[in-house]
This record gives C-alpha cells, sequence and structure tokens, in this order.
C-alpha cells in the first residue's frame, strides 16, 4: 500500500479442519459473532466530545499503518466540518505550543525495542513532564517468528511501569499490534504439516502479545485496541482462524488491500475508534 505520508511540518485538518490423506490440519477460518461499537464515522461524536478532542494535546508514534490511520482522520475530518484538528509533525512535542495532534515516525519497522527506546526519548525531552496524552504502536512486521513474546511484552510493561512512575502526569494509551490477512492455501497447510514457520504461525504471536495488552492494562490505563477494529466486520462478526482450538484475529480482508495496510474502509474505521478513545479521556 502507497499511502501518502502526512510531511507538511504543520498542517490543519477541517476537514478446520481440512481430511486430505487421512491428515487433518487443525486451522480453520471463519467468522465469528462477536458484538463490537465500532464507529463508522467522526459524526458519532457529540458537540462536546469534539470540543474535549481538539483542546487537547496529544503525541502518536508510529510506522506505517499510524500513517494509514492519521490518514483516515484527516478523511473524517474532510466529511464532518466540527473536526478541526491540529496535525503537527514533529520529533519534538514538547516545542508544540497549545492543543495539537503532534505525530512522528519512531523507530525502524521490524525491531519493536527501537521504538521503545525511541518513545522514552520523546518523554524524557519533555513531554512527560509537561503532561498530556502520549503512546506509540508497534507494527505488524515488528513480530515475527523469532519473537520472544513474553519477552517483548515483559520489556514493554516494565519500561512503561518506569515511566508511569517517572512522569505523574503523563497519560499513557496502550495500543495492541495490528494485524495482517490471512487466506487459506495449499501452501500453508503443507507448511504447517512439514513443522515450518506459516503467516498464521506469526499471526498467532501478535495475538499473543494483544491478549498480554488487554489481561494488562484493562481497566487500568486507556487502550486503544487497533487490532479489535481490525478484525471486526460491519456485523460485528470477527475474522479470525482457530488453531488448537483457539479462535486466532486476523485483519478483515475488507480493510486491506495488500493484506497488511489498511484501505480507506479499514482506515476510516480505525480513525474512528482512535478519536473515539483520545475523546473520552
Amino acid at each position: 500500500m502507497a499511502i501518502p505520508l502526512i510531511s507538511a511540518a504543520r498542517l490543519v485538518v477541517a476537514a478446520g479442519g481440512l481430511a486430505a490423506g487421512g491428515l487433518v490440519v487443525l486451522l480453520a477460518f471463519g467468522r465469528n459473532t462477536l458484538q463490537t461499537s465500532i464507529p463508522s464515522t467522526s459524526q458519532n461524536l457529540t458537540d462536546q466530545e469534539i470540543a474535549g478532542l481538539t483542546s487537547k494535546k496529544i503525541f502518536f508514534g508510529h510506522q506505517s499503518v499510524g500513517n494509514n490511520i492519521l490518514q483516515g482522520i484527516k478523511e473524517l475530518a474532510a466529511k464532518d466540518g466540527r473536526l478541526k484538528l491540529n496535525i503537527v509533525k514533529s520529533p519534538d512535542p514538547q516545542l508544540v505550543a497549545g492543543p495539537a495532534l503532534i505525530e512522528f515516525e519512531i523507530g525502524q519497522n521490524g525491531d519493536p525495542q527501537s521504538k521503545i527506546e525511541a518513545f522514552t526519548r520523546i518523554l524524557d525531552k519533555g513531554i512527560g513532564s509537561e503532561g498530556g496524552i502520549a503512546m506509540f504502536k508497534f507494527c505488524y512486521v515488528d513480530i515475527d517468528s523469532s519473537t520472544d513474546i513474553p519477552r517483548l511484552f515483559a520489556g514493554y510493561r516494565d519500561r512503561m511501569d518506569a515511566l508511569k512512575a517517572k512522569y505523574p502526569a503523563w497519560r499513557p494509551v496502550h495500543v495492541t499490534v495490528p494485524l495482517t490477512a490471512m487466506e487459506p492455501s495449499a501452501k500453508d497447510w503443507v507448511k504447517n504439516l512439514l513443522g515450518r514457520t506459516t503467516p498464521q504461525d506469526i499471526a498467532i504471536k501478535r495475538n499473543q502479545f494483544n491478549v498480554l495488552m488487554r489481561k494488562t492494562y484493562a481497566g487500568v490505563d486507556p487502550i486503544f485496541d487497533l487490532a479489535e477494529v481490525e478484525s471486526s466486520h460491519a456485523d460485528g462478526s470477527r475474522s479470525y482462524f482457530t488453531r488448537g482450538g483457539q479462535k486466532i484475529y486476523t485483519l478483515a480482508p475488507e480493510f486491506t488491500d495488500d493484506g497488511g495496510h489498511l484501505n480507506e474502509a479499514g482506515r476510516r474505521a480505525a480513525a474512528a475508534r482512535f478519536l473515539s478513545i483520545l475523546a473520552h479521556l
């Protein structure tokens, strides 16, 4: 997906089983009916919520899917004249005066630790002591077949705990790891039978991280559950496959054109949830 980056220094947005040869592959894809509440447009927000949203100073560190979400915000704003957000691209959010949604690409994709370190540096520059809302997200490519999920999450949790203790005025928001689309294929089934790594194996790891995120922070800190949004169809059912009797959630096919990044429908769904979370902080 080639989504244009928000590159201006400052801009105002006004806007299975399969049985074969006696072998059974325990992998099935389907839809799980689970009611969710995903606003489809910014017009689900009240005037009071939008007023609160546009009066906040918010930092969002991200990479490519983050650009999709920001593009989705622009698209929602173009349809809702009430939504006037000052979006600023800056690695130094403490230098931005007044209410704004400050965004910047932090760390390197494929290196989740680099994103933890980059976010720490941003808080240490001043926004941590200044207070306000600040968050960052991992990307789906940050988790691969070699990722030790318990270790990665423990490192994330310990750093967030340390930052919260150091900067009590900072308001954290935790973001689940985005997902990729999965389609059953004979090649993947064969790889699974041979014990080789498949895209489904990596999807399981992403889901494991997200489960730890929800269990740790539910009722403690706000969570932007990007993975839930990405896996939820318009009818409230979820995109998933099963492995070992467990549902592994995946990116809904209608939300992507390349299997990982968000198309217009996906961008707007994610942006609407993102704004709803922020409006209620």
